[in-house]
This record gives structure tokens, sequence and C-alpha cells, in this order.
């Protein structure tokens, strides 16, 4: 696999170069080691992309099943893959990508923080207050497959 380094001085005498850039190609922070990619996936869910890896946790919008109630322990499929990658070769789907999955399990099932919504006009005395709590999924992915 070649590195590309754009713009960037690196000597080991002056290490001047962008961490943040290095994270992001996959390369090591410890100075003349590579570490690859591991593999990754794109899923939509609730009208939002996430980039997703084996062991990755992350807060979904709440999802709605077709029967029944969704609960913690649960076992979850995302069949809308938008890219998978494996660190060698990339596959991009046209929107998605055919028989891709990604699988996951419910850890939690909560809701937001509280959101204040306040409606004012002044000068006529008309103050609304409302509070909102957005429910959320909290996943982890167990397994990609393309």
């Amino acid at each position: 696999m070649e590195i590309s380094v754009w713009n960037f001085n690196i000597t080991a005498s002056n290490q001047a170069f962008s961490y943040a850039y290095l994270q992001i190609r996959g390369i090591s922070l410890e100075w003349g080691t590579y570490k690859p990619m591991k593999e990754f996936a794109v899923i939509l869910t609730g009208g939002k992309q996430y980039p997703v890896s084996v062991g990755d946790t992350l807060a979904i919008e709440k999802m709605l099943p077709e029967k029944g109630a969704y609960k913690e322990g649960d076992a979850v499929i995302f069949d809308k893959v938008l890219l998978y990658d494996n660190g060698k070769d990339t596959l991009i789907g046209e929107p998605y990508l055919k028989g891709a999955s990604v699988k996951a399990k419910i850890l939690e099932i909560g809701k937001g923080e509280k959101v204040m919504v306040v409606k004012y006009k002044a000068k006529s005395r008309y103050l609304k207050t409302r509070g909102h709590r957005q429910p959320y999924f909290k996943i982890e992915i167990t397994q990609i497959s393309k």
C-alpha cells in the first residue's frame, strides 16, 4: 500500500506534520510504523449515516419494529449499507450494497437530555415552554458482512 503524505515535511529531526491527518489515513503515530485500517462500513439509519466497525458502540435514533417492540439485548440487522472497506478494497453501493449487512446488539434504550422549547411574544404576556427528550438506542456492532 502506498502512503502519500501531501504537503508535509517528515524527517527524523523535524517531525512537523499533522497527527490528525496521519490518523485519518490509518498511519500509526509511532515514527516509522504503519498501522493498517480495520474493516468498516457506512450504514444508513434514522436518516443519518454512521461509519461503524466491529466493537463500536454508538447512539442512534429509535427504530420502530415491524411488530412488537425492541428490548435491551435484542439483535438488530442493518441492511442499508452504503460503503464497505476492509483496508484492501472498497465497495460503494448504488445506493446500497446488495447482500451486505451489519449486525448489532441493543445495549440500552433511553432518552436524551431534556431540551426546552420556548415560544415568546413580547408585550403580549405570551410565554409557552415545552420540554422534549429524544429517544435513542445505544448499540454495539457485532458483525459486518459484505
